[in-house]
């Protein structure tokens, strides 16, 4: 009896500790980067976005709902927007505002993604 208990208590530790560990990212930046590939005349220029860029926002949404998700979809936005030095920050910041999509994914080259 004391065995079966033993053992169970080892399972039960085991699922608790799988279930504590933080999960891995599965977005990449090439998801990212389609996801806002035609966002960029307005990330550029400024102006209104397209449908077809507020639908490459809601997607990057779809794609970060968890918070490893998030934090590296935000790394590999803020290394693009270090990349593309044309990119104006206030357009950047505004457009999931101007798309109607909240995300928790700031598009900034200034950005702590580890928060």
């Amino acid at each position: 009896m004391k065995r079966v208990v033993a053992i169970t208590l080892l399972v039960v530790l085991a699922v608790a500790q799988f279930m504590a560990t933080p999960s891995e990212a599965t977005v990449t930046c090439g998801q990212v980067e389609a996801s806002l590939s035609q966002c960029i005349e307005y990330l550029i220029r400024g102006g209104t976005p397209t449908g077809q860029c507020c639908a490459g926002v809601k997607n990057l949404k779809d794609l970060t709902q968890s918070q490893p998700d998030r934090q590296a979809a935000c790394e590999c936005l803020k290394k693009a927007a270090t990349d593309h030095p044309n990119i104006k920050p206030d357009a950047a910041s505004d457009l999931p505002k101007k798309c109607g999509v909240p995300i928790s994914v700031p598009i900034s080259p200034t950005v702590n993604c580890g928060k």
